[in-house]
């Protein structure tokens, strides 16, 4: 339930330790979103919990003015359930990144989007490990060099969107560190949506994955490596969105094109957010013949975990029989021990 509050600043969310990330990080750009994003969501500070694992990014909560658990590595979906669980007028947001949410973490990640538990869970995906010194992670490309894979990663990266979809999330997207107007605005998304939302904000390591993400960042390329769906509309991109995303039916896959005389714009995909199969589509796509697919993903409601667990716990009630502790423990199922 949202509450009255007096209008606030992003220096109000704003705490007084010191920001202890390496020169460049991605991670600042991010903190300064959220902070900025804060006062739009016209609710008191005490209602805002952050939680998070073990990384770089898990030093998240210390910046926020706000309630806050650092805790252990993986294991924030599970405490952040439990807060939610406990006050369900709280706004709990799971920080987390890469190795900690999808390595030792997968199991927590994967069962808080199955159950819907109403967080947000904002991934930071830097495709590296880098508060224990740059060994290659779940989304690491394959190639990537590293103190654990000095001759280069032969693992086949995970996507996170694509296990975020796998797992039943209602809610998936993709954005990127330093974008702070499309950054805000998926997240501000992601908070107004009832239920589980997951974001991946792709997020630069300068120290040791610096530039992984270059191709989507840097503005004098990127509209050729990166595309933003809206739903509802075309999904174009290219200088003047002169290239486009188009469904061949035959094998069921998306393909690149080029929009002009032989392919007209009745022929490109139209992006539809509640369309669970095109969203996997979507999620997968990357590398030299694709863009990368930032913005909401897939978004359709469905109950939540606590207003389901809540409302069985009335029904419980409204059916149980008056029943003391006494006769339950003499209801014959009891042991005498000698």
């Amino acid at each position: 339930m949202n509450q009255a509050v007096d209008k606030l600043n992003v220096t109000d969310f704003s705490s007084d330790q010191e920001v202890r990330w390496c020169p460049g990080c991605g991670d600042y750009a991010i903190l300064k979103t959220i902070q900025k994003l804060m006062p739009e969501l016209d609710r008191p500070r005490e209602s805002q919990v952050f939680v998070s694992g073990i990384g770089c990014s898990s030093r998240f909560p210390y910046y926020m003015n706000t309630y806050g658990f650092h805790t252990i590595h993986g294991r924030a979906p599970s405490v952040a359930t439990g807060v939610k669980l406990a006050n369900p007028d709280l706004d709990v947001w799971v920080i987390t990144g890469d190795g900690d949410a999808l390595s030792i973490g997968g199991n927590h990640t994967m069962h808080a989007l199955r159950r819907n538990v109403d967080l947000n869970i904002l991934l930071f995906n830097n495709e590296i490990y880098g508060l224990t010194k740059g060994q290659y992670s779940p989304t690491s490309k394959v190639g990537t060099r590293s103190p654990s894979t000095p001759e280069g990663s032969i693992d086949r990266p995970l996507s996170p969107c694509a296990i975020a979809l796998g797992a039943g999330a209602p809610f998936v997207a993709r954005s990127i560190d330093t974008e702070m107007k499309h950054l805000g605005a998926v997240i501000k998304e992601s908070h107004a949506h009832e239920g589980a939302s997951f974001v991946e904000i792709l997020q630069n390591c300068p120290i040791y994955n610096d530039g992984i993400f270059e191709q989507v960042k840097n503005k004098k390329i990127a509209h050729d490596f990166k595309v933003e769906v809206t739903h509802g509309q075309p999904i174009l991109f290219g200088k003047d969105n002169s290239k486009g995303i188009r469904l061949n039916r035959d094998t069921l896959s998306l393909e690149v094109v080029t929009v002009g005389e032989k392919v007209s714009l009745d022929e490109i995909l139209v992006h539809d957010q509640t369309n669970l199969a095109q969203a996997q589509l979507l999620a997968a796509m990357q590398g030299h013949n694709f863009p990368v697919a930032v913005g909401v993903l897939y978004h359709k409601a469905k109950s939540t975990y606590v207003s389901d667990l809540g409302e069985q716990r009335i029904t419980v009630r409204e059916n149980r029989s008056d029943v003391s502790l006494l006769s339950l423990l003499h209801s014959g199922h009891t042991w005498e021990v000698k």
